[in-house]
């Protein structure tokens, strides 16, 4: 071992992990965001490099390494560049999944070559148990939002018990590998992990992947974390104090995340995990009224003439790719002096932060977002919301008692003096539950594709002037 080794890897180590808490802090605001990612990344690099004159790396381990970042890198930029923004969500699971698989590989690593370190080999298990959970778990929800698995929560009998039963087992084939340092019983142990994390997300409907995605993201973040305690002790130590603390940073943001996404939906992490919430539909309940369609050239007329008018985005206008349209009808807009605003519920999109980063791709300014709470007391004020491709984060049904949405926090869109609702159908959300909003008297229904249905009211706008 060189003697300037040691102490030139610690310090870049040091500035690696300050330039990541310096872009994590970036991300916390959409004008920072891209800067932030460009920091983080920029420490995750200055990291990988100085893995290579770590003391006690064997020269032949090298070209391994060197073609495992060359091969996820390449594998990583190309699907970034070709990804659509909507199929954003998807990726960040599945990449996030390769993160909790390659957790619990090092864990693996790590049982083989220190069962009779019953310390190394403890952590090991433990980053193994929760890195395995989290990329089976990342599979569902990948399959979920890709569309090849029903959206839906998957529920069938005496449930929880059965996950319940597989984790006990699971773990404790782990334990008893580690206590009894019989490496055999490491086979049944991971593939019981993985049953669990495949049958922990099965019961977990698309309405809930937004908390599900950045609570498998903390969860990744912790079990890197358990695997560096695990390497400190051995001759790469170094790079153990650096998992510890990126995966400590990455765990932390990620449960704080979460707790504030389930927040916004006024439920428990343990009720989005285990409530298989949209499995079955509202019943029992009668709304009065009826939809009212509306066309095209109506809506257009009364957008031209309002002097305030709210964009509330949803999922639904993400599908149908429609945010380029959107901006060419607010750019119309405010061309004839009408104010415009959007109006963004935290679970809008599929992720968290997903409306906001498709709205700025199309080029609308980051001052025109606003949160419910920013433009919740704005609404009785407001001449026109369009709702587009949204259900359950505009239902009123949130304030009925005994609604399975009671509390959810909404967007009070139906305070405003007009609401119009861009849908393909008559169908309800991801909770199954009929939306009060579309039977108010201060309600109508354009029907159709959103790229279409806008495309019309900028057609409409244009033959106006």
């Amino acid at each position: 071992m060189i003697a300037w080794q040691e102490p030139l890897v610690d310090a870049v180590y040091v500035v690696a992990v300050l330039v990541f808490i310096l872009g994590l802090r970036a991300m916390s605001s959409p004008a920072t965001a891209r800067r932030g990612i460009v920091q983080a990344g920029v420490a995750m690099l200055i990291a990988v490099a100085v893995t290579f004159v770590i003391p006690g790396l064997r020269y032949p381990n090298f070209p391994l390494i060197a073609l495992g970042v060359i091969l996820g890198s390449l594998a990583g930029w190309y699907w970034a560049r070709v990804v659509q923004m909507t199929a954003m969500p998807q990726m960040v699971a599945i990449f996030n999944g390769m993160g909790g698989g390659s957790a619990a590989a090092i864990g693996a690593v790590e049982m083989l070559g220190n069962l009779s370190n019953t310390s190394i080999s403890g952590l090991a298990l433990a980053g193994a148990v929760i890195g395995a959970t989290s990329i089976a778990g990342s599979m569902i929800a990948f399959l979920k939002l890709q569309g090849w698995l029903r959206s839906k929560p998957i529920v069938y009998p005496v449930q929880q018990p059965t996950n319940i039963a597989v984790l006990v087992v699971g773990v404790g084939f782990g334990v008893y590998a580690v206590w009894m340092t019989q490496t055999v019983w490491l086979l049944p142990f991971f593939v019981l992990m993985i049953l669990f994390g495949l049958l922990l997300a099965l019961p977990i409907g698309g309405a809930d992947m937004p908390v599900v995605i950045s609570l498998f993201n903390a969860l990744t973040g912790i079990a890197v974390a358990l695997d560096g305690f695990a390497l400190v002790s051995g001759p790469l130590g170094d790079a153990g104090y650096a998992m510890v603390i990126a995966g400590t940073l990455v765990g932390a943001a990620g449960s704080l995340l979460t707790l504030l996404m389930a927040k916004a939906m006024n439920r428990s992490v343990g009720n989005v995990l285990f409530g298989a919430f949209g499995a079955t539909e509202e019943t029992g309940t009668t709304i009065h009224g009826s939809m009212k369609p509306i066309e095209a050239e109506d809506v257009a007329a009364m957008l031209a003439y309002a002097n305030t008018v709210v964009v509330a985005p949803g999922y639904g206008m993400a599908v149908a790719q429609a945010q380029q349209k959107v901006k060419e009808l607010a750019d119309l807009l405010e061309a004839r002096g009408v104010t415009v605003k959007f109006a963004i519920h935290p679970v809008a999109g599929r992720m968290p932060g997903h409306m906001n980063v498709l709205l700025a791709e199309a080029g609308i300014s980051y001052d025109k977002l606003f949160d419910r709470d920013e433009i919740n007391p704005e609404f009785s004020n407001v001449d026109v919301v369009l709702v587009i491709g949204a259900n359950d984060v505009v239902n009123p049904a949130a304030h009925r008692a005994g609604s399975p949405l009671q509390g959810m926090p909404i967007l009070d869109v139906e305070n405003a003096h007009n609401v119009i609702v861009i849908k393909r159908g008559q169908g309800k959300g991801f909770a199954g539950i009929e939306n009060d909003l579309f039977y108010k008297d201060n309600c109508h229904m354009l029907y159709g594709d959103a790229q279409a249905a806008v495309g019309k009211l900028v057609t409409a706008l244009k033959k106006m002037d």
